[in-house]
C-alpha cells in the first residue's frame, strides 16, 4: 500500500455510534418483512415463539463472539480474518470466500426485490426496465459507499425511519382490533413436520443471521472495541421487537393467519388502518431494499479488500480511494456482479445463500471458541459471561441451530448448498499457488 493510500485510510471519516447502530440494524434486519411465510407454513404460534425464542439459540450467542472478538482484534475483514488467525490460512480464506461470493447473491437480489415493489405502483417497469431500475439503484448506492461508512450510516438512519414509521403507525392502529389469541392455532392442522419445523425453522435463523458481518468494517467504526459490543446491544433486542411486535399486533386484529403470504404486511396494513396505510406500509417494503442492499454493500466489499491485502485475491481491490479512504475498486466490482445478476429474482440461489452463511457462522463462534485457547492473554474489553459455561452455549447452541437448519433445507439446497461450499478449495489452490510464486519465485 502506498503512503498516500495508508494516509487516506487512516483519515477516513469514522462512523458514530450512533450512525453505526442503524447500519448494523439496517443490514441485520431492516424491517419485519420477509417472515410472513413463515406464518402459514409454521403457524401463527409457532411464529411467534420462533421470534421469541430463536434468538437466544442463534443471533444472540453469535453476537456475543462476535462482540469479543471485535474488541481483540478489531481489523478490517471482521471475521475473515479471525478464522485465519484462529485456524490458519486455508480456512480463513474459506470465510472470506464464502461470504463476499455468497454478497452476489443477496445484493442483487435486493436490488430485484425493489424493482418488484415498484412494478405495484408502476406495471410498465418489467423486462429491460425492469433491469435498469435495478441497475439504477445498484449504481446510487454504489456511489454512496464509496463515499465512506458515514454517509452509508446516515443514509440508513433515514432509511430505517423512513421504514419503522409506518410499521409503527400500523401497531397502534390495530390494537382497538384485537380480538382473537394470536398464538392459537400453534402449528397448522394436517401440515407435515418438516415444513412446521424444517421449512420455518430455516427462514427464522435467516431473518435473524448477519450479527458478526459488520466486524468487516471495525477500522471505520469510531473506538470498535467499545462501540461494536454496545451497537449489538441495541440492535439484538430491537430487532427481536421489529418481527414480533407488527406480527403478534396483525395477527390478533385480524385472525386471518391461513390468507398470510408474501409481501402480507401490506395487506394487513390496508386492513387495519386503510389504503393510506397499505401504500405506506408498501413503500417501506420497497425502501426496506435499498436500506438491506447500502449495507450489504459496505459489510460484503471488505472482504475482498482484505483478502486481497493479505494477498489471496488481484492486488487491485485493495486499492484505496484517495479522498474518501474507501475500498472504492472493491466496492464498483462487488456491484458489477450484483449487476450482471441482477436479470432473474434468484429465488432458488438464496438457498444456496443460506449455506454459505451458516458457514460463515460457524467460523465465527469456532473462532471466538479457538482463541480463547490459542491467545489466553489477548486483552478483550468485552468477553462472553459465564465464564466456561457462557462460551459452550456461545459455540454450541448456533452449532446445534446450523445442523437442523441445513437438515432441514428444500431439495435444491441440500443438492447444490455443498457444491456452493466445495467451490472455494479449487479457488484456494489456484491463489495459494499463485501466492506462493510470489513470496518464492524460485519455487
Amino acid at each position: 500500500m502506498s503512503s498516500s493510500a495508508a494516509q487516506a485510510r487512516t483519515s477516513t471519516i469514522k462512523a458514530s455510534l450512533f450512525y453505526f447502530v442503524f447500519v448494523m440494524y439496517s443490514y441485520t434486519t431492516g424491517g419485519p418483512f420477509g417472515l410472513e411465510d413463515q406464518v402459514t407454513t409454521s403457524g401463527p404460534g409457532m411464529t411467534l415463539l420462533y421470534h421469541l425464542l430463536l434468538p437466544f439459540f442463534w443471533c444472540i450467542p453469535i453476537s456475543l463472539i462476535a462482540a469479543e472478538l471485535t474488541t481483540a482484534m478489531p481489523v478490517q475483514g471482521g471475521f475473515y480474518r479471525w478464522s485465519r488467525a484462529a485456524f490458519g490460512d486455508f480456512w480463513g480464506f474459506l470465510a472470506g470466500w464464502w461470504n463476499w461470493s455468497a454478497s452476489f447473491v443477496l445484493g442483487s437480489a435486493y436490488a430485484v426485490l425493489f424493482s418488484d415493489y415498484l412494478g405495484f405502483w408502476f406495471p410498465q417497469i418489467s423486462g429491460w426496465r425492469h433491469y435498469l431500475v435495478s441497475v439504477a439503484l445498484i449504481a446510487v448506492v454504489t456511489y454512496v459507499n464509496v463515499r465512506g461508512i458515514q454517509m452509508v450510516g446516515k443514509l440508513a438512519t433515514v432509511l430505517e425511519l423512513a421504514v419503522l414509521l409506518p410499521i409503527a403507525a400500523l401497531c397502534v392502529l390495530s390494537v382497538p382490533q384485537w380480538h382473537v389469541n394470536p398464538f392459537v392455532p400453534m402449528v397448522p392442522p394436517h401440515r407435515p413436520l418438516f415444513q412446521v419445523f424444517g421449512v420455518g425453522l430455516a427462514l427464522g435463523l435467516w431473518l435473524y443471521s448477519g450479527y458478526e458481518q459488520l466486524s468487516t468494517v471495525a477500522e471505520e467504526v469510531d473506538n470498535p472495541q467499545r462501540n461494536y459490543p454496545r451497537a449489538l446491544a441495541w440492535v439484538v433486542p430491537l430487532s427481536i421487537a421489529t418481527y414480533f411486535v407488527p406480527t403478534f399486533c396483525a395477527l390478533a386484529a385480524l385472525g386471518n393467519w391461513q390468507e398470510w403470504h408474501t409481501r402480507y404486511f401490506s395487506d394487513a396494513a390496508q386492513l387495519i388502518g386503510g389504503r393510506g396505510l397499505g401504500l405506506s406500509v408498501t413503500l417501506a417494503a420497497a425502501i426496506t431494499n435499498v436500506s438491506l442492499l447500502n449495507s450489504t454493500v459496505l459489510a460484503s466489499t471488505r472482504m475482498p479488500f482484505a483478502m486481497a491485502e493479505d494477498g489471496y485475491l488481484v492486488p487491485g481491490l485493495a486499492r484505496i480511494h484517495p479522498r474518501y479512504g474507501t475500498p472504492w475498486v472493491a466496492i464498483v466490482g462487488s456491484a458489477g456482479v450484483y449487476a450482471l445478476l441482477a436479470w432473474h429474482s434468484l429465488t432458488q440461489l438464496i438457498s444456496l445463500y443460506v449455506w454459505l452463511r451458516i458457514a460463515t457462522s460457524i467460523m465465527t463462534v469456532l473462532s471466538g471458541w479457538r482463541m480463547r485457547r490459542k491467545a489466553p492473554e489477548m486483552t478483550r474489553s468485552f468477553r462472553v459471561p459465564w465464564g466456561r459455561r457462557g462460551l459452550l452455549y456461545a459455540v454450541g447452541a448456533p452449532l446445534l441451530m446450523s445442523g437442523v437448519a441445513l437438515l432441514g433445507s428444500d431439495k435444491f439446497g441440500l443438492k447444490w448448498g455443498p457444491v456452493a461450499l466445495l467451490a472455494g478449495l479449487p479457488v484456494y489452490a489456484l491463489v495459494g499457488r499463485r501466492k506462493a510464486r510470489a513470496t518464492n519465485p524460485s519455487a
